[in-house]
């Protein structure tokens, strides 16, 4: 039988790679520092197959098809797209078919109706923390999409509950497979807005308390109230939430946090314990 791990959460800003170069010492040390542990969990775990879940930059969906949850099946997915990722050590990445579509069946079984994808190209969103954490050897890739670029997105509740449907599915999969979670995106950003470099530090750093507690209703109630307005970007929270939901909304651990306006982003790594 499939055994859960490990679920991770970490952020995936492009500056992180785009501008490395120039980035300030202080900012590349920390980064550095955070997303090694990051990648020193993950690599501890020794998972067969990472559910990564992230949202789809424009690069698989647009407007006229974009899918609320959609479950990558293949047995094959492409690498990053962006010129600027082009470091990334894979162009290829291996998917596990027989998860992926068990996902999808549980899925349909409890509610939910995800769309499915043979083939998707994961962009910089499932990539960077890949990349950054140094996770190797890779495992096998389920990438999941999590609409949080264009709404309407889905509920918080709604993707609380779609992580508990993962955490579920993998406990059912006939598999034998040790298999871990990582969710990308967030915490407090603003993509192309007047508001982009502006970092809500107020919200993340109550954000991850909540996080933190097993009260799970107060922080929908919180993130009800207080995500839309700490910018565009920071729906990307929802993908923290798949993670908290598939780890039973308990053992938040904050591996590190800072407000990074030089990547534009509210900089967040974190684990849960199992």
């Amino acid at each position: 039988m499939a055994e859960l791990v490990g679920i991770y959460a970490a952020s995936h800003g492009p500056l992180i790679v785009r501008n490395w170069d120039v980035l300030p010492a202080a900012t590349k040390n920390t980064l550095t520092t955070a997303f090694a542990e990051l990648g020193r969990r993950i690599n501890a775990a020794r998972a067969d197959v990472l559910i990564v879940i992230s949202p789809d930059h424009w690069v698989n969906f647009f407007i006229d098809n974009l899918p609320a949850i959609c479950v990558g099946v293949g047995d094959m997915h492409n690498g990053p797209p962006e010129p600027w990722l082009s470091t990334f050590p894979h162009k290829q990445m291996t998917g596990h078919s027989p998860l992926a579509q068990h996902i999808v069946e549980h899925a349909f079984a409890r509610g939910f109706e995800p769309s499915v994808s043979y083939k998707l190209a994961l962009d910089h969103g499932f990539c960077i923390p890949l990349m950054k954490a140094g996770v190797a050897p890779l495992p096998a890739i389920v990438p999941i999409v999590l609409n949080t670029v264009e709404p309407p997105f889905p509920g918080v509740r709604r993707c609380f509950e779609w992580g508990t449907v993962l955490r579920d599915a993998i406990k059912s999969f006939a598999g034998n497979a040790r298999v871990a979670i990582l969710a990308t995106g967030g915490l407090s950003h603003s993509i192309g807005e007047a508001t982009m470099g502006a970092i809500d530090e107020a919200f993340d750093r109550e954000c991850v308390q909540h996080f933190a507690s097993s009260d799970r209703v107060a922080l929908f109630a919180f993130l009800d109230q207080r995500m839309a307005a700490a910018g565009n970007g920071t729906a990307e929270v929802r993908n923290w939430l798949a993670a908290h939901g598939a780890a039973d909304a308990r053992g938040f651990d904050l591996i590190h946090y800072s407000a990074m306006p030089e990547i534009y982003v509210g900089c967040g790594v974190a684990a849960w314990k199992l």
